[in-house]
């Protein structure tokens, strides 16, 4: 099964996923999911989000205004809690400095090097932020891509993530809710079936 006939399989079986899940729809609650789903479960996320709001801490600015111990209390349920606010500190100041600029570039191998020097910001944080908050056309490879990857698409395991992103847009058009739909539809695909047990019901031979 090629990659692109793959997404096909997944879209007619899970239709439509309405990626990023957040509660406001706000580039900065993008951004801010993207620091705080670092080793941790969306659902925990959610709830720091949600504390978050409740404080009236869900804006870059307010982020950089509230004192470190009532911030870290608030996103403690996304775990790493004193680790994770110096990382929101360090993406909000960037966020307020560069957003405008962000939004307007195409240059996206300089824009990637730019959120990779943040504090706290990897290659899939930076790749969620540049399609999710940004809408740029650039594949996010996370542990759910590489099991499917290796499972059924017969891709070598240990790719370094820039060669296995790569092969996914290689494969691809280059069309940034495509790339946002199956990345989303991958993340349903390993819940409900193609599990780090094994594979399910849903999962097309190997």
């Amino acid at each position: 099964m090629t990659i692109y006939t793959f997404y096909q399989y997944l879209f007619a079986l899970y239709g439509p996923q309405h990626w990023w899940p957040c509660q406001s729809g706000s580039r900065w609650e993008i951004v801010c999911g993207a620091i705080l789903t670092q080793n941790c479960a969306w659902i925990n996320v959610g709830k720091a989000l949600a504390n978050l709001a409740q404080k009236n801490f869900a804006c870059p600015q307010a982020i950089l205004a509230a004192p470190d111990l009532e911030l870290e209390e608030a996103i403690r349920p996304a775990g790493f809690f004193r680790q994770k606010r110096a990382y929101l500190q360090a993406s909000a100041e960037f966020l307020l400095a560069h957003e405008t600029e962000f939004l307007n570039s195409e240059d996206l191998p300089a824009l990637r090097q730019r959120l990779l020097a943040v504090r706290g910001v990897g290659r899939e944080t930076a790749d969620s932020i540049l399609l999710y908050a940004f809408q740029k056309p650039v594949f996010v490879i996370d542990a759910y891509t590489r099991r499917v990857a290796e499972r059924h698409l017969r891709l070598p395991g240990g790719l370094a993530y820039d060669a296995l992103q790569g092969v996914f847009q290689a494969s691809l058009p280059r069309e940034t809710q495509l790339y946002n739909e199956f990345h989303a539809l991958i993340v349903c695909f390993c819940k409900e079936s193609c599990r780090k047990a094994g594979c399910g019901h849903d999962c097309p031979e190997r």
